[in-house]
């Protein structure tokens, strides 16, 4: 179900907004989170119901690993590391089956000249999210920055329908204390008022913008050598535009939609077009991505004593292999990575650069790799 179809603006949001402010007001509070749970599972349904079992499974798993991990927390680390590991394989092994199977089975038998069959799996939706999500809260559990001894939290935590899809990233930190929150349960029309503003906001982004630029990219990269240098280059901005108005429009929505129920997702995107390099673009693009890659694998390769560009490169080759199963995604990401070294190369000789000239070098460079991605 797409936040811009009308049985999702139309039926399926005013249900759920309305019934779920109905229970808090009768004081029903926990029957408001149950039905909200409900509803986040029903939404994730609606493409297709087969992979209902796998978010419920990997809900599953991850909390009861994640309270056995809680529930050692006084204990040494040889008692908490496993299960961390153990999850971690799991989380990465199920993502790997569905997401990157037939990739590289794809690629063993052209390399090894073998006939291994292909499953041909369709992607589960959001698979890539909350699999990023839990190993998140795993990694915290283990550090001992949270713990939630009540599985409807946790699993609201992961399904609520506004960020489920395509993000943000939401930590358990910021989330769970919005929901426990005793002015959450009430109807804000402050919150109802803003959030049907963004809501608007990214609906005309998705709708009209991205949309209307994705007719130009389509025919453009489903014809690439019937175009001239013009239509070219029409082509790649066209896709620039349109992942970027398409992407800031869907997590608008679902800012938009989460304040509905006083919750308040994180910002994802900030000018990402306004940068004058290729850090501050991740700085202000897909926000929580960033951050999750800093905070969960740059840092972690730090503290053991991985090499500053070698750490750039691995974070930016799992970010390519995380946004899809390709080569031209691997190519993107080491491309990014080696833009992030030769960035840090030229500052550390301490160079300057008009900023006009830096503003279209990384532009362009955006719209280049953009083509492989």
């Amino acid at each position: 179900m797409l936040f811009n179809s009308y049985a999702f603006i139309f039926l399926f949001l005013p249900i759920a907004f309305l019934f779920y402010f109905y229970l808090n007001r009768k004081g029903f509070s926990s029957f408001g989170k149950i039905f909200l749970l409900f509803s986040s599972l029903f939404f994730y349904s609606w493409w297709n119901i087969i992979y209902l079992p796998l978010i419920l499974f990997s809900m599953f798993f991850n909390y009861t690993i994640g309270l056995k991990i809680a529930k050692n927390a006084a204990e040494t680390f040889i008692k908490k590391k496993p299960l961390l590991i153990f999850g971690l394989i799991v989380n990465v092994s199920l993502l790997g089956y569905f997401k990157y199977y037939d990739f590289f089975i794809t690629n063993t038998n052209l390399l090894l000249d073998t006939n291994f069959s292909l499953m041909h799996i369709a992607l589960p939706l959001a698979i890539s999210f909350f699999t990023f999500q839990q190993i998140a809260y795993l990694s915290d559990s283990y550090s001992g920055r949270v713990k939630e001894n009540n599985f409807i939290n946790y699993a609201l935590f992961v399904t609520f329908f506004p960020q489920l899809i395509a993000g943000p990233i939401v930590h358990h930190k910021q989330m769970m204390p919005q929901f426990a929150s005793h002015g959450s349960k009430s109807l804000n029309y402050e919150n109802i008022a803003k959030g049907i503003f963004i809501f608007a906001i990214g609906l005309f982004k998705k709708v009209v913008i991205a949309d209307t630029f994705a007719q130009w990219s389509d025919y453009g990269f489903a014809s690439p050598y019937d175009l001239n240098l013009i239509e070219a280059w029409v082509a790649s901005l066209s896709f620039g535009f349109q992942l970027y108005f398409d992407f800031s429009g869907y997590t608008d929505m679902a800012i938009g939609i989460a304040l509905l129920f006083n919750i308040k997702l994180p910002v994802n995107f900030k000018s990402p077009y306004k940068a004058l390099n290729i850090q501050e673009f991740w700085q202000r693009w897909h926000i929580t991505l960033s951050h999750f890659l800093r905070d969960y694998i740059s840092i972690p390769l730090k503290k053991r004593k991985v090499t500053l560009h070698v750490n750039i490169l691995l974070t930016f080759l799992i970010s390519g292999i995380w946004h899809g199963a390709g080569w031209t995604f691997v190519i993107w990401g080491v491309l990014h990575g080696m833009a992030l070294v030769i960035l840090d190369i030229w500052k550390k000789f301490g160079f300057k650069m008009n900023i006009i000239l830096a503003w279209l070098i990384t532009f362009n460079f955006l719209n280049i790799t953009r083509v492989f991605f």
